[in-house]
């Protein structure tokens, strides 16, 4: 029989101090229960990453650190992000842990899924998602939005797990391959489908937040959206192209008529005509225009090869592992 594989929970923050320490409680007991139950191996851990917080939620992590050995915590030295501050932590565990678990401190994602993922997991599925079964919990237009994104997703070619957002379970050598994806734009609920192992599908009922309030306003979900359409498909790139075809053809007809209305002495003079056609292709120019200088946006960040994050403290207890690799069972899912 294989041993219990060490899990690691990994926790991004962002101003969460109104909820962290119902967090840490309930993370904490998690993990003792599933290592009560033999589920997990005895020095599985939380790994909370500040995500450059102005508030107290480093302090408090720094608190958990001292008093449980089960907890461990990341500092990014500024703020870079929620996919960003992911894959830090993602990164910092992966030599730490046999299966990695990520979750947004808010616990909206349902903490029990995990049980089922880890069971999953020890029966072969390199990526576990966690897939809400409904909606209801959100207002009518982010159930709408979210819909229209999904939908816009599949119509561009991107593979992406419906109700998927970021909860999800991956094996050390899943992450190891996660890892090796280089952008700067980064969309992970994107880029996890690329890797190409086993995956599995845990349902759960999402809930509502803990305390505080949403890090995704609208303006940051549209940014994202933005990120993840650009990031994986040039179909709006050669939407414009096939558009400005259009258009050229729209142009042609047009003076064939012209010429047909002069040629028999039916020509109207006028400006409306006139007026409206240069707002209309004016107005077509500048939309291709945004729509290319958004690739080329993004080609500008990706050619800089900034780092993603700047790490600046780690707290990790000595005696976690820091380049365990549980043998059996990474054999069982290389």
């Amino acid at each position: 029989m294989l041993p219990p594989p060490l899990l690691a929970i990994v926790v991004p923050c962002f101003r969460e101090e109104a909820v962290l320490e119902e967090t840490n409680r309930r993370l904490c007991a998690l993990v003792d229960h599933l290592v009560a139950e033999g589920a997990v191996g005895p020095r599985s851990f939380i790994l909370y990453v500040n995500d450059g917080s102005d508030d107290r939620t480093w302090p408090l992590i720094c608190q958990f650190h001292r008093a449980s050995r089960r907890v461990n915590g990341l500092n990014l030295a500024a703020n870079a992000g929620h996919q960003a501050a992911l894959l830090a932590g993602l990164a910092s565990a992966c030599p730490r842990a046999d299966a990695l678990v990520s979750i947004d401190a808010d616990l909206q994602d349902d903490i029990n899924a995990i049980a089922e993922m880890v069971t999953a997991y020890r029966d072969g599925a390199d990526v576990v998602y966690g897939v809400r079964r409904s909606r209801r919990t959100d207002s009518v237009f982010k159930r709408t939005t979210a819909l229209a994104f999904y939908r816009l997703m599949e119509a561009l070619g991107t593979n992406t797990v419906y109700n998927h957002a970021d909860f999800r379970l991956m094996s050390q050598r899943a992450v190891r391959q996660l890892c090796r994806y280089r952008e700067r734009n980064l969309f992970l609920r994107g880029i996890v489908p690329l890797i190409g192992y086993t995956t599995a599908r845990v349902y759960y009922d999402r809930g509502e937040r803990l305390a505080g309030e949403s890090k995704y306003p609208f303006r940051r979900m549209v940014n994202f959206a933005i990120d993840g359409v650009t990031s994986f498909s040039v179909r709006p790139v050669r939407f414009v192209f096939v558009l400005g075809c259009i258009f050229v053809l729209i142009a042609l007809v047009a003076l064939g008529f012209v010429i047909y209305s002069w040629w028999h002495g039916t020509l109207v003079e006028g400006w409306a005509s006139l007026f409206l056609s240069v707002w209309f292709v004016g107005g077509c120019v500048l939309l291709s225009l945004g729509v290319i200088g958004e690739y080329i946006a993004k080609i500008y960040i990706e050619v800089k090869d900034r780092p993603r994050y700047n790490v600046e403290q780690q707290l990790f207890h000595d005696d976690t592992p820091t380049k365990r690799q549980n043998s059996a069972t990474f054999a069982k899912h290389s």
